[in-house]
């Protein structure tokens, strides 16, 4: 009979933000897989766990897979955890339960804590639905193609930023988002926890300290831009016509600016634009 990999949640700052059936999975697995053992191995001697580990992080999943999996065949117990928060979001973890359900290996998820999802709960942004992001990409044409996505959604989304980009990253988001409400969290749970939070033009001005761990939410669009569900279509359409070619970005521009005008996505602005045009207006 095979094995079980138990998807552990870990701490994402505070060492007591772990459940009790964490602990015990963590201390009755055979092996656990950790993207960093040095950072697990500090969580595991606070609470006194003695189970061996085993790296397994984005650079080793083609070598590590196989074996973690003939272990599992063998009725092994699997511990699979990151260096803080729920394995699979933005971190190593994915392939290896894609592999096990291919494999008809039983998975068991032990929830815990997740950064995005904390940091949205403090935002008091609606959460229904809620998108999740990964890391802002490094490339200039990446970041941009990123952004354009991210500015589609129209309800809540949460995303990561590493440091040194932070900054960057603060400074483009008006351009892309408009003057969407913004909470930018860094350091959750962690001695130097602090949330910033405001329209998006106002975060600038309230850049934090970049170091350390940054979450950042952004809130609906109509929650800024609530004016614009009264806009009517045939507005949108004209405005069109009349900014299109004074726009930097040309036609793209131009539906750009609508949907950061009126609080609506790129993608509503255009379908409104096309349905318009092809009715003869």
């Amino acid at each position: 009979m095979s094995g079980t990999l138990f998807v552990v949640a870990t701490p994402i700052g505070n060492l007591e933000d772990i459940t009790l059936r964490a602990l015990r999975v963590l201390r009755e697995a055979d092996v656990i897989a950790a993207e960093d053992t040095r950072r697990t191995s500090k969580l595991l001697a606070h609470y006194s766990i003695s189970t061996s580990t085993l790296s397994f992080h984005e650079h080793n999943t083609r070598t590590r897979i196989p074996q973690l999996l003939a272990r599992l065949d063998s009725g092994a117990g699997v511990a699979l955890v990151t260096d803080a928060g729920t394995p699979g979001i933005s971190d190593p973890g994915t392939e290896l339960i894609e592999a096990c359900w291919e494999k008809g290996i039983t998975i068991d998820p032990v929830p815990g804590a997740s950064a995005p999802v904390a940091a949205a709960v403090a935002s008091g942004f609606p959460l229904d639905p809620l998108t999740i992001f990964g890391f802002v990409p490094t490339r200039a044409t990446d970041r941009k193609r990123w952004m354009l996505r991210a500015q589609d959604v129209n309800e809540t989304f949460t995303f990561f930023e590493t440091p040194h980009r932070i900054l960057q990253t603060l400074s483009e988001i008006p351009t892309y988002f408009g003057d969407r409400p913004i909470l930018v969290a860094r350091e959750m749970t962690k001695r130097h926890q602090q949330f910033i939070r405001g329209a998006c033009s106002a975060i600038i001005g309230q850049q934090p300290d970049p170091r350390g761990e940054f979450t950042l939410v952004v809130g609906p669009a109509m929650a800024v831009k609530g004016a614009g569900s009264l806009v009517s279509d045939q507005q949108i359409f004209v405005e069109f016509g009349q900014t299109t070619y004074s726009s930097p970005g040309g036609r793209r521009g131009a539906v750009s600016n609508l949907a950061k005008k009126y609080g609506r996505s790129a993608k509503d602005v255009y379908r409104i634009i096309e349905r318009l045009k092809k009715s003869g207006v």
